[in-house]
């Protein structure tokens, strides 16, 4: 039976967020409990789970894992704490196992170390040796590093945006393990960066330019030969050296192959860079220009979006919705736990003025305005299309004059309508059903066009302030590579071919 290590370490987070995050941001899972919580779920360890059954030679040995939500940069002790209590995990193995599968993000970052998942990845080649193969898996927003890719032997990512194919991803991992494992292939990596950041709704890759990338990245295969091929658009908001877009192709040792496949994905994704950058309108004339239309409609907030890093504590269109004295019901969320305390202590019923936004980032100015409070909550909730429950902590539903708003205490995915679907303090029912407010305001980048775009007469990306924005030349970049489009518009590229192997 061969012995096969499956662990892993993910999270995103934003260099701009100017809070950092630390070890209790981490659900951590250790040995079965690993297997128990991924067993059926859409998640990558899920993937290569289900797909282990199909190999009666494989056994899985579960670790460790480590699962951040999307934040501010992280603590450098707190990595510390998590990535030696991996390699504690694996140390025993060394010398007994056949090969590893590491679920990782790509998009990870510490107030001190720039490529967190290159340091994990060499410190596991250090512990298990040279010989044991190591394939591991990413987000299509990952940084896929020099160190990580001297450090393993193959990768997978993944080929939707929105992210629906985390447990498919997993399985090509386990699949490509398989082969250089039970075939004996020996891959090879041609990999092309792309001195561009990207941004936008034709990102979106059932309906976006970018899809066509993906599209060719997946017919790749088909080829026996390709064992693995795809298309990074990295997270814009990971300052980090190595952060830029990129193909990648690993082949059974067909160094041409692997280069003509990522040179065309490369090129032919260079002349688009300027239709994949956000569009956007500004707060002030999405929010007069709602105020005229039937409804209902979306403020897209990519700005705060928490589940891109941000904080989720601004206010800033929420301001000038009030400064306009919009004439319709609006309804929209911040993060602020002291509002939320406030609201818990003078119970339901009660009247409270209370400044709201602002409680991380300095940048938004508190609003304050008279709420009642009409329900509290302390439970966590499902979203609609993921298998596992979001903790946003205590959490108060206010109501001033037309404005509804969510508040809660934690920073949590708003890639849904969850948020406000199940805010009754119940957890039951629907009464903050966004199809029932003129406005609801959507601190995501993309949601499922089912959530929203499907039924709204109109979704504005706005142009607000914060440490996710669309708008990348605001946000301030300082680590990585220059010049880079769009910081710079005059940037060039010109194709290099950079090969691994092992």
């Amino acid at each position: 039976m061969k012995k096969i290590l499956i662990a892993g370490c993910n999270q995103e987070i934003s260099s701009f967020n100017p809070v950092t995050c630390d070890y209790d941001f981490f659900q951590i899972y250790r040995e079965e409990g690993i297997r128990e919580f991924n067993t059926g779920l859409n998640s990558y360890i899920g993937g290569a789970i289900e797909e282990l059954k199909n190999y009666n030679d494989f056994e899985p040995i579960f670790t460790y894992y480590a699962e951040g939500t999307a934040a501010g940069p992280l603590e450098h002790s707190s990595f510390v704490r998590i990535s030696d209590e991996y390699f504690h995990s694996i140390k025993k193995y060394a010398g007994k196992i056949d090969g590893v599968y590491l679920s990782l993000h790509g998009s990870m970052g510490t107030t001190e170390e720039l490529d967190p998942e290159g340091y994990i990845l060499e410190g596991t080649r250090r512990i298990l040796g040279n010989s044991v193969p190591i394939v591991i898996s990413l987000d299509l927003h990952g940084v896929l590093t020099s160190k990580m890719l001297d450090n393993c032997n193959g990768v997978t990512s993944l080929h939707t945006y929105p992210h629906v194919d985390f447990d498919d991803t997993g399985k090509r991992a386990i699949k490509m393990l398989s082969r250089i494992i039970n075939d004996g292939v020996n891959p090879v990596c041609a990999r092309i960066r792309i001195p561009t950041l990207v941004r936008g709704t034709e990102l979106i890759t059932e309906k976006g330019i970018f899809g066509e990338q993906i599209r060719y990245a997946k017919s790749l295969h088909k080829n026996e030969k390709i064992l693995s091929a795809g298309f990074l658009i990295c997270n814009p908001f990971t300052d980090v050296p190595e952060l830029c877009s990129q193909s990648y192709v690993f082949t059974d040792n067909d160094r041409e192959l692997a280069s003509e496949e990522a040179l065309h994905m490369a090129n032919t994704f260079w002349p688009n860079r300027s239709k994949m950058q956000g569009k956007f309108t500004s707060i002030e004339d999405a929010v007069s220009s709602a105020a005229k239309m039937v409804g209902p409609i979306a403020f897209t907030d990519a700005a705060d979006a928490p589940s891109s890093g941000s904080q989720g504590d601004s206010n800033a269109i929420l301001s000038e919705i009030v400064k306009q004295k919009y004439p319709h019901s609006v309804l929209a969320s911040v993060v602020d736990p002291n509002a939320a305390k406030i609201a818990q202590d003078k119970g339901v019923g009660s009247f409270i003025n209370v400044p709201i936004g602002g409680a991380f980032d300095k940048r938004y100015i508190p609003l304050e305005l008279t709420w009642e409070v009409i329900s509290l909550s302390t439970k966590p909730f499902m979203p609609e299309n993921w298998g596992f429950f979001l903790d946003p902590g205590l959490t108060a539903v206010l109501k001033s004059d037309n404005i509804t708003l969510v508040v809660i205490s934690k920073p949590i995915m708003q890639t849904d309508r969850s948020i406000y679907l199940r805010n009754d303090g119940t957890g039951d029912g629907h009464p903050l059903d966004p199809k029932d407010f003129h406005v609801t305001i959507v601190k995501s980048p993309h949601c499922e066009p089912e959530f929203y775009d499907d039924w709204v007469e109109e979704n504005f990306n706005i142009d607000a302030p914060g440490s996710t924005s669309a708008n990348l030349p605001t946000l301030g970049h300082k680590h990585c590579q220059r010049p880079m489009f769009p910081l710079e518009k005059d940037t060039e590229f010109n194709p290099e071919v950079e090969f691994y192997s092992r």
